[in-house]
Formats: C-alpha cells, sequence, structure tokens
C-alpha cells in the first residue's frame, strides 16, 4: 500500500491544472467552481482549477475534442458523443437529466398549441457551423442538432415524423448580435414569417423570444414522457480522458465530490442557484426563473441509472441517424462508474468526520 500511495504522489505532483469545460447551464461543476469549492479543495496540492473557456484559445477548441488528458467535461451530449466517435479516449462517467426550457416558438397570431398542430408546417433547421477543424463542425452544430431532435420528440408524441414538417435552412447560429450568439438564428425568419416554428432551448432563448415579439406555441418541456425531451441536455453527460481515471484517480474523485457537495448545497439553495445561473447562463432573473422550474435545484446530483442511459442511447442512435456522428461505438463499453461511485464514498465520508468534529 505504501508503494502505492507514494506512486499515486509521484504521478500527481506533476499535475499543475485540473481543467474542466461546462456549458452554459445549471451543473454541479459550474455551481462548485462558483462557490470557490473546487479551487479551495486543491489549493494545498499547488493545483490550479480553470476553465478551458478562460483559457488560450489552443485549448478551448478541446471542448469539442476532448484530447486534454486533464480535462473533465460537464457538457451536452452532441459534442461529447461525436468526440467519442471520432476516437477521443474518454470515459462517461456520469449523466443529470435538467429539463431546460425546451420550446417550439411561434408568431403570436398562430394556431399551433399542441404537437399535431406542426403537421404540414414549415420549421427552421439551422444550418451547418463553420469550424477551422473540420472534424468539429458536426459535433458543434449544436443549434441544428437540437432542433432536429428537439422537433423529432414532438412529432413522436402526437405519432408523427420528421416527414410530416418542411425544414427550412437558415443561419448557422454564429452570430454574435444576441446574447446567445445567434444561435436560434431562426426566430428573425419567424418573425417575418418565413418560417412557421422554430426550436429553442435555455434560458437565454427566453430572452431572445421577448426580443423577437414571439411566444410559446408548445413546451416540450410538459411533454409526459421523458422520451420526447431527449436532447442535447437531457440527459447531459459528464466525460473524462481515459488518463485521468488511470493516473490521477484520486484527483477526479476529489474533483467529482466537490460537485456533489455543490449539488447538495443547491437542493436547498434556490436563490443562491439563481444568482450563479445568471451568470453561467448569461441570462435575467426571467430568463433564469422562466427556463429553470419544477424544482431542478434538487436533481443537480449526477447518476449511472439505467433510464438515463437508455435516455442517452436514443440521443446517440438518433445523433447517428443526422449524421452527427462519424462511426457508430458501443455505449456500455464507454461506461465506467468507479469514479462517481468513489466520489460519493469519499463525500460521505467528509460528512461523517465534519459531523464528529461539531
Amino acid at each position: 500500500m505504501a508503494n502505492s500511495l507514494s506512486a499515486n504522489q509521484a504521478a500527481n505532483a506533476a499535475v499543475t491544472d485540473i481543467w474542466f469545460t461546462r456549458c452554459p447551464v445549471p451543473t454541479a461543476t459550474g455551481l462548485a467552481y462558483k462557490l470557490g469549492w473546487l479551487q479551495d479543495e486543491f489549493a494545498a496540492d499547488g493545483i490550479s482549477i480553470a476553465t478551458i473557456q478562460d483559457a488560450h484559445k489552443a485549448l478551448a477548441r478541446h471542448h469539442y475534442d476532448h484530447e486534454l488528458p486533464n480535462l473533465i467535461r460537464e457538457g451536452g451530449s452532441l459534442l461529447a458523443l461525436a468526440a467519442k466517435a471520432q476516437g477521443a479516449k474518454t470515459k462517461l462517467i456520469g449523466l443529470t437529466w435538467i429539463d431546460e426550457w425546451q420550446a417550439i416558438l411561434v408568431r403570436q397570431d398562430s394556431h399551433i398549441h399542441r404537437p399535431a398542430d406542426l403537421k404540414g408546417l414549415r420549421v427552421a433547421l439551422p444550418a451547418y457551423v463553420h469550424r477551422e477543424i473540420a472534424s468539429h463542425v458536426r459535433g458543434s452544430s449544436i443549434a441544428r442538432g437540437m432542433t432536429l431532435q428537439g422537433v423529432k420528440g414532438v412529432l413522436a408524441y402526437a405519432g408523427l415524423t420528421l416527414d410530416d414538417v418542411t425544414f427550412v435552412e437558415v443561419g448557422s447560429g454564429q452570430d454574435t448580435s444576441t446574447g446567445l450568439g445567434g444561435l436560434w438564428a431562426g426566430l428573425d425568419n419567424l418573425a417575418r414569417g418565413e418560417v412557421d416554428a422554430v426550436y429553442v432551448k435555455g434560458a437565454s432563448a427566453v430572452d431572445s423570444a421577448k426580443q423577437y415579439g414571439v411566444v410559446v406555441g408548445i413546451d416540450i418541456d410538459q411533454l409526459s414522457e421523458r422520451k420526447y425531451r431527449v436532447n442535447n441536455g437531457t440527459p447531459r453527460p459528464i466525460t473524462v480522458h481515459e488518463d485521468f481515471i488511470e493516473n490521477h484517480f484520486d484527483l477526479l474523485v476529489r474533483f467529482l465530490a466537490q460537485t456533489l457537495r455543490a449539488a447538495d448545497w443547491a437542493a436547498s439553495n434556490l436563490e443562491g442557484v439563481h444568482q450563479i445561473l445568471k451568470s453561467e447562463t448569461r441570462s435575467g432573473d426571467e430568463g433564469v426563473a422562466t427556463a429553470y422550474r419544477n424544482g431542478f435545484h434538487q436533481s443537480l446530483h449526477p447518476t449511472l441509472s439505467k433510464e438515463l442511459l437508455n435516455l442517452l442511447s436514443i440521443q446517440k442512435n438518433s445523433s447517428l441517424i443526422h449524421g452527427v456522428l462519424d462511426r457508430d461505438f458501443d455505449l456500455d463499453a464507454w461506461i465506467d462508474p468507479t469514479p462517481l461511485a468513489a466520489a460519493y464514498k469519499w463525500l460521505d465520508n467528509h460528512y461523517q468526520a465534519q459531523a464528529k468534529a461539531a
């Protein structure tokens, strides 16, 4: 045991930075970082905790390809699945499910109120984005991928398919004129009457809907079964490089434990979570309150439940069909449950030690 510990200490001594990346949505990782708990956990080790979104551009690209060994990613499934299909040496170590105001927006004079009303209508389909690195194009064409899956789920609820609507290709989502970075480029087309419906998601989309004077025709979050709400963030995967698991397992466990601690904190601190989310989602009070509802702050803890894995399988299969993935891969072989299980145990021990010291 002593030799093993020494080997771990020697390996960890070479780690000066732990990088993480997350999308602008509610995540336990983002909360733990904003609360300072991740930084505090590793301060004595001399290890810096930083998000690659704030790093040099050369590192920021790893949000898409996950080629950085000391990176932990809690982000949308489209990029995580695409990177794995392209050969990234990652493992899936957790999943969360947070309903994030998925909606079909329509004009105020529209008669679209339920999924069946979409039949025969025109739906905006964002174009592929342009990327300097070709392999990043499909997975990072988030608006396109989310629209296809979002509309598919709505239509399936009504017993319809994608063949029952007409897609009209609109902007790629790279315009920077809105708070969303132009992600939902079809809103201007909707306002001009060039399309009848636009899929959107998230707090910033609430603000954009008000800006364009459009309204919710179909609230996707209210569809009865989760399978109709599967998309980029539902469920949302946590992935890590295989090297991190193999060579710095204890550091990974401590990182995850602090995110679990943040999820515990969030469960009874809705107001505090809302304050952090305004900066995380780049939205205002109304956008955050509208987008994140129904006790979302009580379900930020990651799991690898059979239900969420089955729902992720739906997303993977759809991504393959719609050309987001280069190739298929074995979802079961991608999973490694050991870091999350160890993190839950670490946090239990931490709480017990605190109780004894009190």
